[in-house]
């Protein structure tokens, strides 16, 4: 493990667990079946395996996505709310608590059962683009020094003043 390993399992931990809590408490405050946090849950988790997919797809490794562990943390929540008799402040306080304890043990588990799951993708050669997809650099400075391009600056700036010397001449 490394600093920034570490750094990147808490600020996804906090940042999923508290997209699950929040997200979740809406669906039920919305709808008052006690349920739909697992529902939610169980959306997202399709979600992200669409995506994982779709990584795959374009020849990233199996495990270059890690798909959140987010079904048995909003059973928790669904079970808070149903066990506080729908009380709104109980069902978010509590309920969040849990989930925000929770999810992250919970992916602790799945990231400590995927190969090196941070380093995989810098190992792993990104698949090359097809020739009309390739990004074509811009020629900026390339011609900065040339003596055709001093010649033709300076012709473009002399232009004005040779054209209107011309002007003033031809008025004699």
């Amino acid at each position: 493990y490394t600093d920034w390993m570490w750094t990147s399992f808490v600020v996804f931990s906090v940042s999923q667990s508290t997209m699950l809590a929040v997200g979740a408490v809406y669906y039920m405050l919305f709808t008052g079946v006690p349920g739909t946090a697992t529902y939610y849950a169980t959306i997202m988790t399709i979600y992200t395996w669409v995506a994982k997919g779709a990584w795959f797809a374009l020849g990233y490794p199996y495990d270059f996505v890690v798909v959140p562990v987010w079904i048995p943390s909003a059973m928790l929540l669904d079970l808070t709310y149903w066990a506080t008799r729908r009380n709104k402040h109980a069902a978010i306080i509590i309920g969040g608590t849990l989930v925000g304890l929770s999810f992250p043990l919970f992916n602790m588990v799945n990231l400590l059962l995927v190969r090196d799951p941070l380093e995989v993708p810098f190992k792993y050669p990104r698949p090359t683009l097809p020739a009309y997809m390739t990004p074509i650099e811009p020629q900026v400075g390339k011609f900065y020094n040339s003596p055709v391009a001093l010649g033709s600056g300076a012709g473009a700036v002399l232009t004005v003043p040779i054209t209107a010397l011309g002007a003033k001449l031809n008025t004699w």
